[in-house]
């Protein structure tokens, strides 16, 4: 076995490893002596420069040791500075540090080694003590050391965010769903007003389980809170999607934190109930349950292919040209840009309708390319497919139900929107639910002739036939019926599909008629404060018994009469959008000082929370952090990765000096 040689003072191997390789007799040639221990003037120079430097006036071997301990200290911050830069870029951006060969002369070492380069290449400092000018166990771009940066981040980030809730209450959002290497991950967000006023919703850690149970989910929640010093008991609020185990009377996760903490409100996302209403119901109808269908159908069968998708492109781009040369539609930035086919997805809020919206858009064009899928499709299958959708898009039931579909979905856009904000409020939430609902019902009032107008416009431009309301239905197997094509398009379509949407509506948006959020409508200041009701205020401080006591429910009813009086005359309080803006300006006028108790009131009903919509971006940038090529990401790298690349703002405001602090207390290491 060849063993690994010492090497000399000029740098070369000598030793055990020549002695080895090349016998006993090499050592009797010219040279091999001062090649093993380098030359004898050499280091008799090198002595006597050691011992002049010691001789000095005023020079001890002591004041020696300790200048060349602080000249290694300060070479060894440098280093550690340069990788925390690269690192902190690496992280916002989510960005993968290592590559699949580091060797030094290697074109594929990774983005950690390669940032490093350009921040040394024009810093001589930097340049003269990192990397290959590094003492080899001091150089800090090893894994370990890159993984240790990433922690002491994370550490810091959400040390700032724990920090500023304190002791404060907040709301829990939480969800699960599985990485790219099929682990189950449990993500949670707090939602709490900083000391602005200002309504935050923070990431604070994803967590494996091993599988979703409630009781699983409990104990994971509880361990993320204690290892931030935050506790339970401080939950005013939580927000889930509809699984079983979330939402169970019994045994959901909603149902065990109840029975630890009596105010820890639960709230079903809005969100997704909302897709549940508009999609799921829809279905139910068999007309519409066809159109979804084929609506999917058709993005598979005409993007399913490189040179199908090519192919409405083009025809898109010279559709746009010959209309632009017509004057029949406008040019600017922004306008007329290249398009294809959404894809339609249930868990993505608000996909339905820009498929609808892009189908309405490339309509002719769709056409043209199932008709020449039709005809030249590689085989019998996909010729049948082709066929069939066109055969579909040439009814009138699929023109109506399209219709229908866009301004059904259009209504509840707005609502849609507005639930993703971060600083959304539920008394706002539950106006634009009560707002939409009453749209809703005002269409499937008055609608149908509209909209039976705009499906005719619809047809006559695009050569599809048209039908007389007062004649007999005709079934797409040509059978006469005995009703009319009137009661057939309203009656039972349009009036059917509206009275289930509206019906499973008021269902599923039971929360915005309870005793909670009518008491806390009262706080709205929305037209001079026409909803102030003093008796709903002091009962909701009675729902929130752990936040007030007997005697500040005596001060409270007092302050409330002051406060109601003190803002009605005040015009900084008079075009507020919401109840956001109030904390806010209740922060920036020191009104939260004088009406501590109303501020408390409003701080509980702005941490309720409305959707899961930053739980779902925080799987989102999972995807970015942890993907294909990097799916063997431990769980504590990704957990402080994600953080990191989540909370853009508070990685920046994570100072250098933090982080080097953090790092040296985190473990022990030479220099």
């Amino acid at each position: 076995m060849k063993q690994v040689g010492l090497m000399n003072f000029n740098g070369q191997k000598g030793g055990r490893d020549t002695f080895a390789s090349e016998g006993f007799d090499n050592w009797s040639k010219k040279g091999a002596l001062s090649t093993h221990v380098g030359s004898i003037d050499s280091l008799h120079n090198k002595a006597q420069q050691k011992c002049e430097l010691l001789l000095k006036k005023h020079q001890s071997i002591s004041e020696t040791i300790r200048k060349q301990t602080k000249l290694e200290q300060t070479n060894y911050e440098i280093r550690l500075r340069a990788s925390i830069q690269s690192c902190r870029l690496l992280l916002k951006d989510a960005l993968p540090f290592r590559g699949h060969d580091e060797s030094e002369n290697s074109l594929t070492r990774g983005l950690f080694l390669d940032v490093l380069s350009l921040i040394r290449k024009n810093n001589e400092v930097i340049h003269n003590v990192t990397m290959e000018n590094a003492p080899k166990n001091e150089k800090l771009t090893s894994p370990t050391i890159q993984k240790d940066l990433v922690k002491c981040f994370a550490q810091e980030v959400i040390m700032s965010i724990c920090d500023e809730i304190g002791k404060d209450v907040f709301g829990i959002l939480v969800d699960e769903s599985s990485d790219v290497s099929k682990k189950e991950q449990m993500a949670i967000v707090l939602r709490y007003v900083d000391s602005r006023g200002l309504v935050k919703e923070i990431f604070i850690g994803i967590v494996h389980v091993t599988n979703t149970s409630s009781l699983t989910l409990k104990e994971a929640i509880d361990t993320v809170l204690t290892n931030n010093n935050l506790s339970m008991a401080q939950v005013r609020g939580q927000g889930y999607d509809g699984a079983s185990n979330m939402r169970g009377a019994f045994n959901g996760l909603k149902s065990l934190i109840l029975k630890e903490n009596k105010s820890a409100h639960y709230v079903h996302c809005f969100a997704h109930q909302l897709q549940l209403v508009i999609v799921a119901v829809a279905k139910k109808h068999d007309d519409a349950k066809e159109f979804f269908e084929q609506l999917a159908l058709v993005v598979t069968v005409v993007c399913g292919s490189c040179k199908r998708n090519d192919m409405l492109l083009e025809m898109h781009k010279k559709r746009v040209e010959e209309e632009i040369g017509q004057g029949e539609i406008k040019t600017g930035k922004g306008l007329n840009q290249e398009g294809s086919l959404a894809r339609p997805g249930d868990t993505r809020w608000g996909s339905h309708l820009r498929t609808i919206i892009s189908l309405m858009k490339l309509f002719p064009k769709v056409v043209k390319v199932l008709a020449y899928i039709g005809k030249e499709g590689l085989s019998a299958y996909n010729r049948n497919q082709a066929n069939g959708i066109l055969a579909y898009f040439n009814t009138l039931e699929f023109v109506f139900v399209l219709h229908l579909m866009l301004e059904i979905l259009g209504l509840t856009d707005t609502l849609s929107k507005h639930l993703q904000r971060k600083d959304q409020d539920i008394l706002e939430a539950a106006m634009l639910i009560k707002g939409t609902k009453r749209a809703l019902l005002a269409l499937r009032k008055d609608g149908f002739p509209q909209l039976f107008e705009n499906v005719s416009s619809f047809c006559e431009k695009h050569s599809i036939k048209i039908v007389e309301l007062t004649e007999y239905y005709v079934t797409p197997r040509n059978r006469t019926t005995n009703k009319t094509n009137q009661y057939h398009f309203e009656v039972e379509i349009f009036n059917t599909i509206l009275d289930k949407q509206i019906q499973e509506y008021g269902d599923r948006f039971s929360e915005v008629t309870t005793e909670l959020v009518e008491c806390m409508g009262a706080l709205s200041h929305c037209d001079s404060f026409s909803r102030f009701d003093k008796s709903k205020l002091l009962k909701l401080s009675e729902i929130y018994e752990d936040d007030f006591d007997d005697s500040e429910r005596v001060h409270l009813s007092s302050q409330l009469d002051v406060y109601y009086h003190s803002l009605i005359h005040d015009d900084k309080f008079a075009n507020l959008k919401g109840i956001s803006e109030l904390s806010r300006l209740m922060v920036e006028t020191g009104k939260n000082l004088s009406f501590h108790l109303v501020y408390r009131l409003l701080k509980l009903t702005l941490i309720l929370p409305v959707a899961t919509a930053t739980v779902e971006r925080c799987f989102s940038a999972m995807k970015l952090v942890k993907t294909d090529l990097r799916n063997k990401i431990g769980d504590e790298f990704l957990n402080g990765a994600l953080i990191c690349t989540v909370e853009k703002e508070a990685l920046m405001a994570a100072t250098d000096d933090k982080i080097v602090d953090r790092f040296y207390k985190l473990a022990t290491r030479r220099g």
